[in-house]
């Protein structure tokens, strides 16, 4: 049973675990050392503007998501599963509680590697759509965003013909 709540500072440190092998996986295809190797400092500055969730099964942090509005935008990011817990849910669970308590935000957007077709599948299945390509973007990574707007049959964006 994996169970959604705000993270507390007591989890930052297993966050950061999870995400380090979360993120190390990509290792042979991007520089991610910026998500592999953060600091404690630096997720707490994060949780004073941005609201953090934390996925447990059986009592321990197997996952996480951080996210914030702006301007009616919720900004997804580090959206991060333990190894071990990937394609049992975990992910799906950490989006869908987003998309419940963001009842201010019209739209949803989240970036991934573009080199990463599991990652491409798995915003695709929630009914994200592919938005923008940022090529040679943050540390040299090559991203493609996506985005879900609230309230739309097709959840596309709803100004495009």
């Amino acid at each position: 049973m994996i169970r959604i709540r705000p993270a507390t500072e007591s989890d930052f440190d297993t966050i950061l675990k999870v995400q380090q092998t979360a993120f190390g996986e990509y290792a042979d295809l991007y520089e991610v050392s910026a998500w592999t190797k953060e600091t404690l400092d630096s997720i707490r500055e994060d949780a004073k503007e941005k609201r953090i969730l934390a996925a447990e099964a059986d009592g321990v942090v197997v996952g996480s998501v951080r996210f914030w509005n702006v301007a009616g935008v919720c900004v997804i990011r580090l959206l991060s599963v333990s190894p071990d817990h990937q394609k049992k849910g975990v992910g799906k669970a950490l989006m869908q509680e987003i998309e419940r308590v963001m009842t201010d935000a019209h739209k949803f957007y989240a970036c991934t590697m573009l080199r990463t077709p599991r990652n491409i599948q798995f915003f695709s299945s929630l009914g994200y759509k592919a938005e923008a390509v940022l090529p040679d973007h943050y540390h040299h990574l090559d991203l493609i965003c996506f985005a879900k707007y609230r309230g739309s049959a097709t959840q596309t964006n709803p100004s495009r013909p």
